[in-house]
């Protein structure tokens, strides 16, 4: 009689779904997440109760201070309508621009993708910081109107950065610029991924390249794109080193760039004027209102584009 090969015997934990070997896996980044993430949000709600200055139970008087104090309120909703402005430029500009360099660099055409794609990712690779200040300094009148001179541009030698109107616009076109690499690559994994056989298709039915990209590539790419505008939502509403970089941590000028990043800032870190002291308990209240703000646009936009199958 033929011997048979034993076979080694699996515990049923160790192939059964709902066995718990797993969580040693999970655990880690849990305790990380908790620690670093989970906890200090919870514990900012809880400071949002207190009197900043006294450490007194205050009920919900900061917010009641942050939107009826009129220059407490003046400056929350006035960081609020900038961020606004802000991520409607990344949402609009940086992440359609970004479809359109990762549909470019997808062509089957295209020669010295490699090359495009490290240029257009390069300045992601730069401190924001540095970035901030290099693009202050090129932006300084006195500093880039001899350059500007030598090429017949000596009328771009404006402050761009000393008025109002113009202000928030250049910082976000700066900020555009340096990110506009993460949709494009994130993009161009999406496009990668699409199934040739359906180019193919799309080829053979006399489709152009337009309706391909309307009709094809964008519904398959929809998730990519729900998840860039997650990502823009709650990057942009968090911003803040590219404004104290390039216009300083009041906003500059006239509180025109400050956003909802920088007056957190100003007003649970150091202080802000007419507050000497920084009140925790308002920035609290700060950071928890914006919390519920992103996570009431992050819910329906993960919901509207997340994929059905």
């Amino acid at each position: 009689m033929q011997k048979t090969a034993r076979q080694p015997r699996l515990s049923a934990s160790r192939i059964n779904q709902g066995g718990g070997y797993w969580i040693w896996y999970v655990l880690p980044a849990l305790i990380v997440y908790i620690m670093f993430m989970a906890y200090p949000m919870l514990d900012s709600v809880r400071l949002s109760l207190y009197d900043g200055t006294t450490g007194e139970f205050a009920g919900f008087a900061n917010y009641v201070t942050l939107f009826t104090d009129p220059d407490t309120a003046a400056r929350f909703w006035g960081a609020f309508g900038n961020t606004w402005v802000f991520f409607a430029y990344h949402m609009l500009v940086q992440n359609m621009l970004g479809m359109l360099f990762a549909v470019i660099l997808t062509n089957r055409t295209m020669r010295g993708r490699g090359f495009y794609q490290t240029i257009i990712f390069i300045p992601v690779t730069i401190a924001v910081m540095v970035t901030g200040y290099l693009f202050k300094l090129l932006l300084n009148p006195s500093f880039a109107r001899y350059a500007l001179q030598d090429m017949g541009l000596g009328a771009l030698a404006r402050p761009w950065l000393g008025k109002e109107e113009t202000a928030l616009h250049v910082v976000s076109l700066v900020s555009v610029w340096q990110w506009v690499g993460i949709p494009t690559m994130m993009f161009v994994a999406g496009l990668q991924g699409i199934s040739e056989d359906l180019m193919e298709a799309a080829d053979i039915a006399g489709a152009n390249s337009w309706q391909t990209f309307w009709y094809i590539k964008l519904p398959l790419v929809m998730p990519v794109v729900g998840m860039i505008a997650i990502l823009t939502f709650v990057n942009n509403f968090n911003a803040f080193d590219i404004i104290y970089s390039m216009t300083g941590p009041k906003g500059q000028p006239n509180y025109s760039t400050d956003l909802i990043g920088s007056l957190f800032y100003r007003v649970g870190v150091v202080g802000d004027h007419p507050i000497s002291n920084p009140n925790p308990g308002l920035g609290a209240a700060i950071s928890t209102s914006v919390f519920l703000m992103l996570l009431a646009g992050v819910i329906p936009t993960l919901r509207a584009t997340q994929s059905k199958e």
